[in-house]
């Protein structure tokens, strides 16, 4: 709470909710360079020709970007030199390699050879490229909130995501739309570790103030009210639920349409007020599904094991809802021509 008394002494800071996205302390770099399937000691900045920005994440500018001897389609993301998180989010994307509904890590570009052999932090990472972009950019890109068939496919392909990465022990602590990136067919992939953690236990202790402020859970947002320790997985969960609320609602849902997010406000609304629901008219499924996730009290909050379960991702087609999400994405690729 002592962070969140000091903002609140600033009445009228509104800033975009991105802007609330906190740096994480600088952590000990790993004692050698990790490998991936590209050798990152042959891999350099000049292979890749930069397109177009598409993008700014946790530390880095990302671009569409092309390797220039092979024409492959990557996204590119630059981080200052020294940025911690470039080694961090390295070492979650090389652990998760195998992991469904993660994004792809091709290569780690150091800013030398000598780094390499230094163990420093890569200069960029070359990932997988997904044509649809975020999901925030499909929102303002479609101009209309989406419906209950979409989203349940972005459920469930996240919590797939997160049960693989919650398997691992690895907590991603910043989701929220614009780190959900979307395929051409619907596949939805979770991105941008820069404020991810490997867990060395189950429960390791874990810093509540990483990410962005206006997805976390209450328990992360006044840490001192929960004697500093939470549960990371379950923080996970919270997060999803109100990317999911989001998208169905089409602005932020935690605050009303158009109010701009400062620290009380989202104190209040996180903390304090009641926990935000669906409109009347969604399903009964859909409702409880939000419900499940965004329970203030983490014990009782539903795990992913358990929505994979739920009637709102279990019981629909999910080839249809991932059909129904493309239709979205070719949807704004027309809106865009």
């Amino acid at each position: 709470m002592a962070l969140v008394r000091q903002r609140r002494q600033l009445p009228h800071l509104t800033l975009p909710l991105d802007h609330f996205a906190l740096r994480l302390p600088p952590q000990p770099q790993p004692t050698a360079a990790p490998s991936t399937s590209t050798s990152t000691s042959d891999a350099r900045l000049s292979d890749y020709e930069r397109l177009s920005v598409l993008g700014h994440g946790n530390g880095g500018t990302v671009y569409k970007a092309r390797h220039r001897r092979s024409a492959q389609p990557v996204a590119l993301k630059l981080f200052a030199d020294g940025d911690t998180s470039a080694a961090r989010e390295a070492e979650i994307l090389m652990l998760a390699a195998d992991a469904p509904h993660v994004v792809r890590l091709h290569a780690v570009i150091p800013s030398s050879a000598s780094a390499v052999a230094a163990g420093e932090a890569p200069t960029a990472l070359a990932l997988e490229l997904m044509p649809g972009g975020s999901l925030s950019g499909l929102l303002r890109r479609l101009g209309r909130p989406m419906g209950e068939q979409p989203i349940a496919a972005v459920a469930r392909q996240a919590l797939l995501g997160l049960a693989a990465l919650h398997a691992l022990r690895v907590v991603h602590r910043d989701l929220k739309p614009s780190n959900l990136l979307v395929g051409a067919g619907g596949e939805v992939k979770i991105a941008d570790f820069g404020a991810g953690k490997v867990l060395r236990r189950r429960l390791d202790p874990c810093a509540s103030y990483v990410g962005t402020a206006a997805y976390m859970s209450p328990e992360r947002f006044d840490p001192e009210a929960y004697s500093g320790d939470y549960d990371p997985y379950a923080a996970d969960v919270w997060s999803l639920g109100v990317a999911i609320l989001e998208l169905y609602r089409g602005h932020f849902p935690l605050l009303p349409e158009g109010q701009r997010p400062d620290w009380a406000a989202l104190m209040c609304a996180i903390c304090f007020g009641e926990a935000p629901e669906p409109p009347a008219a969604a399903s009964e499924e859909f409702r409880d599904f939000v419900a499940r996730c965004l329970e203030k009290k983490a014990g009782r909050r539903a795990s992913v094991a358990e929505l994979l379960e739920h009637p709102f991702v279990a019981e629909r087609d999910a080839a249809g809802a991932q059909h129904a999400l493309a239709a979205l994405v070719a949807e704004a690729e027309q809106r865009d021509q």
